[in-house]
């Protein structure tokens, strides 16, 4: 998705070897203009598939989600939660996930009011790395019966193994924009050789 490239080109900030800073405009200021485009992108990748509701994880996956959700018909958008407030429920799908820029294990949360076997799920988010995050919504949806119809995510990290989580499963996954390595300040996208100086 070359709109989206070119974003990270001109406002992306590499630190280190791992981190890709995109807090402009992805997930702490948000350029909806940009999350209009963004949606578009999934819908077209995702156009043959029965969706009901998306699932993403608190934050930062909260903004793009509610922008593609309406180009799917105005679906619901279901977050799993990190923090629980005395006004969250108590019977809920849980499981363990490890944040890799929190380096901390937290647990996240979908009531069973929100998601059940009935449901046909694109999950949505920002980032994939690791992986984490995403088997934990993986898991959410196996335990409440969910089918899955496919990942889409906005930044890829290939370099850091998330991808196969996804593919064993037999999930359908669309990435906007794989990155393959982080070095010196650059950024290296998989399938172009574009770079962030």
């Amino acid at each position: 998705m070359e709109i989206l490239k070119n974003r990270i080109i001109k406002d992306g900030v590499v630190i280190g070897d791992r981190i890709l800073k995109v807090d402009s405009f992805l997930n702490h200021q948000l350029d909806v203009g940009l999350f209009n485009e963004i949606g578009k992108e999934f819908k077209n990748r995702f156009k043959n598939k029965n969706i009901s509701k998306i699932l993403t994880v608190e934050t930062s996956g909260i903004g793009i989600a509610c922008i593609v959700a309406q180009y799917f018909g105005n679906i619901p958008v279901v977050f799993a939660k990190k923090h629980s407030g005395i006004n969250m429920d108590t019977d809920n799908y849980e499981s363990n996930v490890h944040s890799f820029t929190k380096e901390t294990d937290y647990v996240i949360k979908v009531s069973k009011k929100y998601i059940n076997d009935e449901d046909n799920v694109l999950i949505i988010d920002d980032f994939l790395a690791s992986g984490s995050a995403m088997s934990g919504l993986i898991d959410i949806c196996k335990q409440a019966g969910t089918t899955i119809q496919g990942v889409g995510i906005v930044i890829e990290k290939s370099f850091q193994g998330g991808r196969e989580l996804i593919e064993k499963e037999g999930i359908q996954l669309e990435s906007l924009a794989i990155v393959e390595d982080m070095k010196n300040g650059q950024v290296i996208f998989k399938d172009e050789k574009s770079k962030i100086i």
